[in-house]
């Protein structure tokens, strides 16, 4: 019978890849905590009109990226392409976000997003993120604060001097509407010149043309009309207040006039950690302000700020970049040889280590064969030491001590001074 291959573009992690998700994922945890950010988890599947009225009908992905279908209930439910419109959802009812007047929340998530695009490196169709959104504040020192917690955990990764901070503000809603009719306007001066997809966005997502890669279509950017000349006062005053934070805080960054994201949701803030480790692929990291989504999905108006970071693509900077500690190669500890009819007394020293030394890693060799052949498992499993159990080790309470990484002699202990040879270690 034919095999059944994993879908494309959604990969199996393996056990030897675990280590280095396990040691980005903690360290996105400690310093997400560390701000005092609350973990919050919502289901993979949501209605399909959340996304439709959260993301924006005209955008690549719920016009074509999403996967959706209709269950037997005849409602049509679609796999979360993105976590900011789920997380409002879940604020909102649970009533998180107003109870006696406004509530203000710093949450974080994580886990697999799914959007049907080409597989490549550091984009596949299920990916995962790690997503921040904090509600209830309005003015620009939340917006630093997101900043300067990301620059800390590149720092803590090794990475800030891999990645570019760039940042742009996006206005209000009547800024964003009179410079969509100014694009308009411009870029149908220019039809002929504009790629296929800027063409079909042109009416329906004109901000999105400063997307595009094609050269002939970039090279009408210069003369573009910029949202910078549109700004309300009061977007410039925030945009202001933010770059003086960042600067006092120490926060490099470069303003980007031509960043805009990809979700109908943004307003005024938007910025985007970018690196050129990875090729085309080079945002790891981004986000901004959407005060408005939360009334667009039937709450009230709430100031709001989020980003979501690719794990992915942050795997593949660790890796590539060779900023992985060493010891995670290391998955083992100890491993216990038993030989003879001791495999009870075997498994008892093991849990009896496992309680005296939190964190220690320790396997008792399982499956029989004889004691050369147990040895070279202990020796391929990774392990640092191996215990040597006999039945004449058993009866004198006595293990042998065999360190299989180092140039030291065996040595037999008592199983009561063990605990102190691995107080030593």
């Amino acid at each position: 019978m034919k095999k059944i291959q994993a879908i494309t573009g959604m990969k199996d992690l393996l056990p030897g890849d675990s280590p280095v998700w396990q040691y980005l994922e903690s360290s996105i945890r400690s310093v997400l905590l560390s701000y005092g950010y609350r973990e919050m988890r919502f289901p993979l599947l949501e209605q399909t009109e959340l996304f439709k009225r959260g993301i924006g009908e005209a955008t690549d992905i719920v016009e074509k990226e999403m996967y959706t279908f209709e269950d037997r209930n005849g409602d049509m439910l679609t796999l979360r392409p993105e976590g900011t419109a789920s997380c409002v959802r879940a604020c909102e009812q649970h009533q998180m976000l107003f109870d006696r007047g406004t509530l203000t929340q710093k949450l974080w998530y994580s886990g697999p997003m799914f959007r049907h695009e080409k597989p490549q490196k550091g984009r596949l169709r299920q990916f995962h993120q790690f997503g921040v959104e904090a509600f209830g504040f309005a003015g620009p020192d939340i917006d630093a604060e997101l900043l300067q917690m990301t620059a800390s955990l590149w720092r803590k990764l090794g990475l800030l001097e891999h990645v570019t901070l760039q940042i742009n503000s996006l206005g209000n809603a009547d800024a964003r509407k009179a410079h969509r009719q100014a694009l308009i306007s411009y870029f149908e001066a220019h039809k002929d010149k504009l790629d296929e997809d800027s063409q079909r966005r042109l009416h329906t997502n004109p901000l999105r043309i400063f997307d595009s890669k094609v050269d002939s279509t970039r090279a009408l950017f210069a003369q573009a009309p910029m949202l910078s000349d549109f700004l309300d006062d009061d977007s410039r005053e925030h945009f202001a207040a933010l770059l003086k934070l960042l600067d006092q805080l120490g926060v490099n960054y470069e303003v980007n006039p031509l960043l805009v994201r990809g979700l109908d949701y943004y307003s005024k803030t938007v910025f985007e950690w970018v690196t050129d480790k990875l090729g085309a692929q080079g945002t790891i990291c981004g986000g901004g302000r959407y005060d408005g989504l939360v009334e667009q999905l039937g709450g009230k108006q709430t100031p709001a700020i989020g980003f979501g970071m690719g794990v992915e693509r942050l795997v593949l900077m660790l890796t590539e970049l060779d900023l992985v500690p060493a010891q995670l190669a290391q998955q083992l500890d100890v491993y216990i040889v038993a030989v003879g009819d001791v495999k009870a007394e075997a498994m008892s020293l093991a849990d009896k280590l496992r309680d005296q030394h939190s964190g220690l890693r320790v396997q008792v060799h399982c499956g029989g064969g004889n004691f050369r052949a147990q040895m070279k498992k202990a020796d391929k499993s990774g392990a640092s030491v191996a215990l040597v159990l006999g039945e004449d080790e058993v009866a004198r309470n006595e293990v042998g001590i065999k360190y299989l990484r180092e140039e030291r002699e065996q040595q037999t202990v008592s199983t009561d001074a063990l605990a102190a040879v691995f107080n030593q270690e």
